[in-house]
């Protein structure tokens, strides 16, 4: 089994937004397997990666994401971010009013166009203390930040948050699924490993998450398998890998789920 590397964060406040730099940008690379330590700052934050999928996690949520998604982190809220795979992290920090809106306040999985990746890349990612820029530099920067807000505000939300509960012994179990999900395929294989009848599981995922196990899984599973055909892994790879035995079996539990086949919910979400 590969080793884990945990990371603190890359000195957020020096690139702290300002009036001057009210929209700030910088890039990590992060190997497989590497976490990014809980944190939280007083700015909002976009992440995703040019190359590769993340998970960033938060006290309630996690959300599971390639290259072609970023999440939305409001100001003030803890999260961490994972590497499932190596991948070239960008991160974008904006000042406080710049995307105004209840549904702001909240985290959530945001669609990426080909034009903000673009316009991400293309920002200057030192910290401060900068060089001073020449007015030509300035003025091309401040035109990169109008448009990438400008496709941020128009960024269509995506659903594909899992939800995760707050009982010590179902978020242990949470957090085995979300690294292995394909490992057990029912609720009494994952129970005996977690030394708990699948009764209590029942009726905990029932309180704490308001589904049943077979749905949070599902919703788990789809997350995953985002991320695999990303990749332009085939169908039938990616149930395997997520433990179907068949790619029928797998294209059954999308389209229940979901209420379309695989190839349109990918196509789509």
């Amino acid at each position: 089994m590969a080793s884990r590397a945990s990371l603190p964060a890359l000195s957020p406040e020096r690139f702290a937004p300002t009036p001057e730099r009210p929209l700030r940008a910088k890039a990590r690379v992060l190997e497989h397997l590497t976490d990014i330590q809980p944190h939280r700052h007083d700015w909002a934050q976009l992440v995703f990666s040019m190359t590769g999928a993340v998970r960033v996690n938060t006290e309630a949520s996690t959300y599971i994401v390639p290259p072609s998604r970023a999440v939305w982190i409001p100001p003030g809220l803890v999260h961490a971010v994972t590497a499932i795979e190596r991948c070239d992290l960008r991160t974008v920090y904006l000042g406080a009013g710049l995307v105004p809106g209840e549904a702001w306040r909240v985290g959530r999985v945001l669609e990426v166009s080909p034009l903000l990746r673009e316009l991400v890349a293309a920002l200057p990612g030192e910290p401060d203390p900068q060089p001073r820029e020449a007015p030509d530099d300035a003025e091309r920067r401040r035109g990169i930040e109008g448009l990438v807000l400008a496709e941020l505000r128009r960024a269509r939300p995506l659903a594909l948050g899992v939800a995760l509960p707050q009982d010590t012994r179902l978020r242990k179990l949470c957090e085995a699924m979300l690294r292995e999900p394909g490992r057990h395929a029912g609720l009494d294989d994952w129970a005996a490993e977690a030394g708990a009848s699948p009764r209590t599981l029942s009726r905990l995922f029932r309180e704490q998450l308001g589904t049943s196990f077979a749905q949070w899984r599902s919703q788990l599973l789809l997350a995953h398998a985002l991320t695999l055909a990303a990749r332009g892994r085939p169908m039938s790879l990616i149930a395997s890998e997520l433990g179907y035995a068949s790619a029928s079996a797998f294209t059954a539990m999308v389209t229940r789920t979901v209420g379309m086949p695989p190839s349109r919910f990918f196509e789509r979400a």
